[in-house]
């Protein structure tokens, strides 16, 4: 036969047949291979195995343990959806990061006025940093994270400067620059307050906001707006203030000076029962955009006309307190 060929290559046992059978059996005895599958498929003959599968404890045996949960687990959607998870983890963990960094930077710098290169170059790349890692791509279309009090943290643009700086009184200084969002009435109030030794007063402009684009806006300035002196709590005066460079000491005229705080504390209450002075705006020079940058609970970042850049933390936030 041409069976016998490949069957006598392989150990056999010969199996005798009944005494029932013995007539029907006269041929000669039946020769069958042992491990007959196996061996066949050393050989490349295929074999049909219709409950097939692959075993766990194959797989160690030759992978090891790591191979058998490398294979099980390769293609599982909990362990994409467990990895996906990590990475969001990872990329909102490196973002606080970046918030935190750049509040420390700012600190101290007046609003950028007296921020130095290396300060502002480190500043630029943080904020560079943040834009790319964006969690609100269309701030316009998430304008409830936009409402609401924002204190001005730094800015780039130069205009404001002369505003920030100490020099122009010796005894009041911006106390706070913000800007307030309704998105309910498309409107934005910037403000500006002022620090004096007995009262503190503000100066705004309300302005209407036009949507351009997911991430601009056009704003047109309507109103200015004088607010009324508010009395300080606690009215402290220095030992010293600053002139024109010159240092001038406070102390003998202490006295005087006592007498003028009451004086004018007296006229700030009446004052401060009248309601602020308002007035229309010239139409020149009343429009401009902003671009939305970054935007989240806590900061948003913005870029303006002439490529200038403010930071403004949400009042309120810890970011505020470095």
């Amino acid at each position: 036969m041409a069976t016998v060929p490949l069957f006598s290559q392989f150990p056999c046992k010969t199996l005798v047949p009944s005494s029932s059978n013995t007539k029907s059996q006269s041929k000669s005895p039946i020769l069958l291979p042992i491990n007959s599958v196996n061996r066949r498929s050393e050989i490349g003959i295929s074999v049909h195995r219709p409950d097939f599968k692959i075993r766990a404890t194959d797989i160690d045996d030759e992978w090891g343990q790591e191979g058998v949960e490398r294979v099980l687990s390769s293609s599982s959607p909990v362990s994409v959806a467990e990895k996906v998870a990590d990475e969001a983890i990872e990329s909102v963990e490196e973002t606080e990061r970046l918030k935190r960094s750049l509040a420390d930077s700012l600190y101290g710098t007046d609003r950028g006025l007296s921020a130095s290169s290396d300060t502002r170059a480190e500043i630029s790349e943080l904020i560079t940093q943040l834009e790319s890692k964006n969690p609100t791509p269309a701030p316009n279309e998430a304008l409830f994270l936009l409402n609401g009090k924002w204190i001005l943290a730094y800015t780039s643009f130069v205009g404001l400067f002369p505003l920030l700086s100490r020099r122009i009184e010796p005894l009041v200084k911006v106390d706070e620059i913000s800007q307030t969002i309704d998105s309910d009435s498309f409107t934005v109030q910037n403000s500006v307050r002022f620090a004096g030794p007995f009262s503190t007063t503000s100066f705004s402009t309300n302005a209407k906001f036009e949507i351009r684009s997911p991430k601009r806006v056009q704003i047109k300035f309507e109103q200015g707006v004088i607010g009324t002196p508010q009395l300080t709590d606690s009215i402290e005066i220095p030992e010293s203030v600053e002139v024109l460079g010159q240092k001038i000491d406070l102390n003998p005229i202490k006295g005087l000076l006592t007498s003028v705080q009451d004086t004018a504390s007296s006229v700030a209450r009446t004052i401060s029962n009248q309601p602020p002075l308002k007035f229309s705006l010239p139409s020149d020079n009343t429009q401009s955009w902003l671009l939305t940058t970054y935007l989240d609970k806590d900061l948003r970042i913005s870029r303006g006309d002439g490529g200038s850049v403010f930071v403004l933390i949400k009042e309120g936030s810890s970011l505020l307190n470095p």
